[in-house]
Parts: C-alpha cells; sequence; structure tokens
C-alpha cells in the first residue's frame, strides 16, 4: 500500500437511516474497494448483520458510543487493518468507510486520525457525511447536543424520510441546517449516489464543539444517561401480538425510546424478518435472504432514555405469553 488511504465518516444521530445508506453505497461499484468500520451502541451486532457485506474487510466495534472509547478502538482497528493489509491476511482496499455510534460525537474520530503520528502518515480524513432524520431532527435539534456535533461536523448532510414529513417541514428544516452549517452540501437519501458519499472534502481541521451555534429554544438532555439492552427470544413469534405490544410501548414511551432494532423469528415465516422503529415511528419490515448466523431466534435491541430494562422484557413477555395462548385456543377451536 503507498500514499494515504482516504476515511471517510457516516455519522447522524439514531434511527437517521446510516446503515440503509451504507447498504446502498456499497452496492455500488465505486464502493467495491472499501473497507468498512461499524461502530454499535447495543450488545448484539445487529447494524453489522443488516450490512450482509460480512467479510475480512469489515470490523465491528462493539463498545458503544462514549468518545474516549470509539477514539481508541478507531485507532487500533485502522492501524490493524492496514497492517493485515500489508501482510496480505485482507484483500487491498483503497478507502474506509467507518459508521459511527448515533449517540457518537463525531470530532474525536476526525482528530484520531489527523493527530496520531502513524495513523495520518497512512490514513486521511476524506469527508464527513451525517444523515439526518427529516421527521425527528427539528426536535432533536432542540433537545440533543450530540445531533449538532454531527451536522456541525457534516460535508454533506443526507436527508432521510422526506417521504414522511410534510413539504413545508423539509424546507424548515433545510434552512435550519444551513443556519447550523452553511458550507454543507444538502441532498436526499433517494438522491444520495457513492460519488457524493466519496467526494472528499479536504483534510481539513475539525471544529471545536464550542464553535457550534447556541440554540435557545428546548432543553439538551446530553447529559441524561440513554442505554441499551437486548432481548433475545427462542421461540417464534406471533406477529399481531408482537405488532400491538410494540404500538403500545411505542404510544406511551415512545419520545424515549431512541431506537428499537431487530430480526425477527416469525410464526409462519421460514426467512428473518427486519423490524426498525424510531421514537414513534417504525417502519415496515422487511424480509431478510437469510438468518446472518444461521440462528432461528429473534433479537430485539432498544436504546433508550430514562427507562426501566426489566419492565419493558416484563411486558413483552407478558404481552408474547397472552398471545401464545390466544393462539392456542383458537387452533383447539
Amino acid at each position: 500500500m503507498s500514499g494515504s488511504t482516504p476515511v471517510h465518516l457516516l455519522t447522524g444521530f439514531l434511527g437517521s437511516g446510516k446503515t440503509t445508506l451504507l447498504r446502498r453505497m456499497l452496492a455500488d461499484p465505486a464502493m467495491a474497494g472499501a473497507a468498512v468500520l461499524v461502530n454499535e451502541f447495543g450488545e448484539i451486532g445487529l447494524d453489522h448483520e443488516l450490512l450482509e457485506r460480512v467479510d475480512d474487510t469489515v470490523v465491528l466495534l462493539k463498545s458503544g458510543c462514549l468518545c474516549c472509547t470509539v477514539r481508541g478502538e478507531l485507532a487500533e482497528a485502522l492501524l490493524s487493518l492496514h497492517s493485515r493489509c500489508a501482510r496480505g491476511e485482507v484483500p487491498f482496499f483503497d478507502r474506509v468507510a467507518v459508521e459511527t455510534t448515533g449517540m457518537a460525537d463525531p470530532y474525536p474520530a476526525l482528530s484520531t486520525v489527523r493527530s496520531h503520528l502513524v495513523l495520518r502518515s497512512h490514513y486521511r480524513n476524506a469527508g464527513v457525511v451525517t444523515t439526518v432524520d427529516a421527521v425527528n431532527a427539528p426536535g432533536l435539534l432542540d433537545t440533543r447536543l450530540e445531533a449538532l456535533r454531527q451536522i456541525g461536523a457534516a460535508d454533506l448532510l443526507v436527508l432521510t424520510k422526506t417521504d414522511l414529513a410534510a413539504p413545508g417541514r423539509v424546507s424548515d428544516l433545510v434552512a435550519r441546517l444551513a443556519a447550523v452549517n452553511p458550507s454543507a452540501r444538502v441532498v436526499t437519501a433517494p438522491e444520495a449516489t457513492a460519488a457524493d458519499f466519496l467526494a472528499e472534502a479536504g483534510d481539513t481541521p475539525a471544529a471545536p464543539a464550542s464553535a457550534l451555534p447556541h440554540h435557545r429554544h428546548g432543553t439538551f438532555r446530553a447529559e441524561t444517561p440513554v442505554t441499551s439492552f437486548s432481548l433475545e427470544i427462542e421461540e417464534p413469534i406471533d406477529w399481531t401480538g408482537f405488532g400491538l405490544w410494540l404500538t403500545m410501548l411505542l404510544d406511551r414511551h415512545g419520545e424515549n425510546v431512541f431506537r428499537v432494532k431487530g430480526i425477527l423469528n416469525l410464526q409462519g415465516e421460514e426467512r428473518p424478518v427486519a423490524v426498525h422503529g424510531v421514537q414513534r415511528l417504525v417502519h415496515s419490515p422487511v424480509h431478510l435472504e437469510r438468518w446472518p448466523d444461521g440462528r432461528r431466534a429473534s433479537r430485539l435491541v432498544f436504546i433508550v432514555h430514562g427507562l426501566d430494562h426489566a419492565r419493558i422484557e416484563a411486558s413483552f413477555r407478558a404481552f408474547d405469553a397472552m398471545s401464545r395462548r390466544v393462539a392456542a385456543r383458537r387452533t383447539a377451536a
């Protein structure tokens, strides 16, 4: 390997569509030589599995979203990837895409590449792509400092879920994004191409967090703990019962459920079904072609704010048991 390898940072708040965008970008021939580093917030690597590009050039960081932890592991992963490629242990790669956790501050990751004495001889910051959820972003800009930092760091802002938001809401959001980061290009997710994703912004110093505008409206909750937990269910799940439970949970606590994401083993279905919800917005389920690890078990990951993990799990177990009793009575009748 010679010269410096460009590193493209993909960031965006929880549920803003980073993995969906990256999966589409990786299908483009322009990304054929890319290595991928995925940083997850959660106990189960569902984002890694759902990328459906699992080989020796894909590295999964499981530690979480703490910037100091991300900084250390990102440097180690990039150095290891370079060394393994030089030894012929992994295929040659011509660029690296790093998907951060939804709660990450992007600036430590950028400064890692720029300031690390060894890394900067092999890699360079090529640009930051930030996904912005057109439905939930207006509220996040008032309450989540992380979202502001991710937008402030962007060279390219990719608006997602614009089909679910009113046109006036989208135009207002674009104006607000311009006030936060007037230098960033803005495209909608359907229009975004690999050329947009790979466009290099130049290795310019990252702006400090203190340079971000101060928003007077709303209260930042950055100091409030956000936690993740997972559920694993071996028996097939009744889809109707699950849908009712999830609807009730999000209706009652949606603003504090930053994400629920999972792979379900449904009764009567051979293929796994992927589900994804952000706050009170639940996306249409998607059938996957295969089970990522061969195990036919349902796995759900929750990222929540101020909610008791045990109570959520207990409510699911109770609802699931009730659904099974109802189904058994139907079968007996």
